[in-house]
């Protein structure tokens, strides 16, 4: 459907811990409602050990919020792979999603969905990249390829914790291959944001019409990220 609008946004929870050393679920899902997105991409939405609990509690997120996570069907109280996870609006249709794994050093992995929303439907991609340089271009170049594949049949959105500092790395060339790589601003750290570490990239089925970084008084204590966000018209 031409014309139709939707604002996405990717944000990096630090298992709900904040700037305060509070971990507060509560406070992650009140930033949430702030960015009023459509669509949002989550990392570390999973405690990383033993059971890999998800952060957010499900009846938290069904009795506080308009969102509903896609079923990744991983873990049974895990939200997220690897700690990424999507979030989606309820009148969002979830026609498909997977997991996907990439090159790794640390533990990471890939999530996507295909949505359906006001008559079109677009393919997302959620993310957390290695902090190694070099396995964040392999990483790019697996991710960009998928991503390159979704786009022959759906509009396709990448986004979520790139973890480059620098503007001109191979990563960001390798989504450039196929993708425009936005540039919101700084997001981390939420106090004195310096970073553009979170990233949204897109096919050239989507028109970006605006993005930014939400940055307010509850954002800059609920995590050590701020929530970055896009907002497109799908053609």
């Amino acid at each position: 459907m031409m014309g139709q609008r939707i604002k996405v946004a990717s944000y990096n929870i630090h298992k709900g811990i904040g700037t305060d050393r509070q971990r507060d679920p509560a406070r992650i899902l009140k930033v949430l409602a702030e960015v009023d997105a459509d669509i949002v991409c989550l990392q570390e939405a999973d405690l990383r050990f033993g059971k890999r609990t998800g952060v957010l509690p499900a009846f938290m997120i069904a009795s506080h919020t308009d969102y509903v996570p896609v079923p990744l069907d991983v873990q049974h109280d895990s939200m997220g792979w690897h700690g990424n996870a999507i979030l989606v609006k309820r009148h969002i249709s979830i026609d498909a999603h997977d997991i996907i794994h990439i090159p790794c050093l640390e533990p990471r992995g890939v999530v996507t969905a295909t949505l359906g929303i006001g008559g079109a439907s677009v393919s997302v991609f959620g993310m957390h990249l290695d902090l190694s340089g070099l396995w964040r271009v392999r990483q790019a170049r697996a991710i960009a390829a998928l991503g390159e594949a979704a786009r022959q049949q759906h509009p396709t959105v990448l986004m979520g914790d790139i973890n480059e500092w620098r503007a001109n790395a191979g990563c960001f060339r390798e989504f450039g291959k196929h993708f425009t790589v936005l540039d919101p601003g700084p997001s981390f750290h939420s106090q004195r944001p310096i970073g553009r570490l979170d990233r949204i990239m897109h096919c050239d089925r989507l028109v970006m019409r605006s993005c930014g970084v939400h940055r307010s008084a509850l954002s800059a204590t609920a995590s050590d990220h701020l929530p970055v966000w896009a907002e497109f018209t799908v053609g």
